[in-house]
């Protein structure tokens, strides 16, 4: 028989939450322990750990902290779960505060080199919508989803990741790598512990799922995990009231909530799984836009522009070319910039607000592959988030 499982918020900060960590590795111990079938109840924080509320001003997010970035709750043991086993995890229901933000923090975002804030939209929340005195006129759906959510990877899964995003930050990418700085749980991360440069930062997704952002995800889907730790180890956080599909500025629309999971072990079903799936049935439907307006980028730039994501390889040869093959981040960076210009003059925001709108709300899309060189991606505003 089905029981429910919550896992308490308690605490002013994630350091103070014995439910709470912020960096990844197979040696967490559970909080809390269910059977399959069980509803398991996650109390989460959100995105930025409190540091902001309705009051905060955007000096105040370009002075906030990034190491305590990314709170999770958990990690729960799911009884009879083994490695090589997959784990079936349905959102049951996902309960939003009162209060979100989407900020736009200097040197984050995919348009960091472009407009770099800082910034912040305050959202008043309900089961309904968000709208913010920092962006009126606009009133953005609930569509909420687990920003991050997984479960714990195993020694292999840890080691194998150092390894790769070492090897690409060495060569100048842009990855963000262990860091004990204030790290949660303390315990795990302090002078002398034997994995205290193994704690890998939350921001992201890996095997083991976590931070991928998919709005899709809403209540009612599922998602199958390859089990990698004996027990799972299922955790999420970082629960977003709406998203657009890209998340562009950096942020969502973040809050805290209460999210209800509920999961099925299923024997050996890991071994087919790399990453995780995702199944459903109406949620896709579900963020479809009534009445839209989409603009079409293809992958040009600026004579002399070195994008962020390009920033690691030959700069000088980079520079030197206004149109890049099958480039399908440059793609999307054009028609996100294009669809900021059209928002700024046709609705009258800055360029702050119009960045902020698309990361909640304007979904990015892939249009063709092969038509080379030029790859189309497409930003799909929804017109009907504008109060007329």
């Amino acid at each position: 028989m089905s029981k429910t499982v919550e896992i308490k918020r308690s605490g002013a900060t994630a350091k103070d939450d014995p439910n709470c960590f912020n960096r990844l590795h197979w040696a967490l111990e559970p909080v809390a322990r269910a059977n399959p079938g069980d509803y398991v109840v996650y109390e989460t924080r959100d995105a930025f750990d409190s540091q902001f509320d309705f009051d905060t001003t955007p000096e105040q997010v370009a002075a906030c902290d990034l190491n305590r970035v990314h709170p999770m709750t958990g990690p729960v043991h799911i009884e009879g779960a083994e490695r090589g086993d997959a784990l079936a995890v349905t959102i049951v229901d996902i309960a939003p505060s009162d209060y979100g933000y989407t900020a736009i923090v200097p040197g984050f975002g995919y348009l960091r080199d472009v407009i770099s804030g800082p910034f912040i939209a305050n959202w008043k929340l309900d089961r309904l919508c968000a709208v913010s005195e920092q962006i009126p006129g606009v009133r953005i759906p609930m569509c909420a989803f687990p920003g991050s959510i997984g479960v714990l990877p195993g020694e292999p899964e840890v080691a194998a990741a150092l390894e790769r995003e070492g090897a690409l930050a060495a060569a100048g990418g842009f990855v963000l790598m262990p860091d004990p700085g204030r790290a949660v749980p303390e315990r795990l991360f302090g002078e002398g512990a034997p994995y205290a440069a193994e704690g890998l930062r939350t921001v992201a997704p890996r095997e083991n799922g976590g931070n991928m952002d998919i709005k899709a995800m809403q209540v009612g889907t599922t998602i199958l995990f390859p089990v990698l730790v004996d027990g799972a180890g299922l955790w999420t956080g970082d629960i977003h009231f709406a998203q657009g599909d890209g998340e562009v500025c950096g942020t969502a629309v973040e809050m805290a909530a209460r999210v209800t999971l509920k999961c099925e072990v299923i024997k050996g079903g890991g071994k087919d799984i790399v990453f995780p799936h995702v199944t459903g049935g109406s949620q896709l439907r579900n963020t479809e836009p009534g009445r839209f307006h989409a603009i079409v980028g293809m992958p040009v730039k600026k004579a002399g522009e070195v994008p962020p994501h390009l920033a690691y390889l030959d700069s000088p040869k980079v520079a030197a070319l206004t149109n890049l093959s099958e480039d399908l981040s440059l793609a999307a960076r054009d028609a996100l910039l294009r669809m900021i210009d059209w928002i700024a003059t046709n609705k009258g925001y800055t360029r702050e607000q119009a960045y902020a709108i698309c990361a909640a709300a304007v979904d990015l899309r892939i249009g063709q592959l092969v038509d080379v060189p030029n790859v189309i991606v497409s930003a799909v505003l929804p017109l009907d988030i504008f109060v007329e």
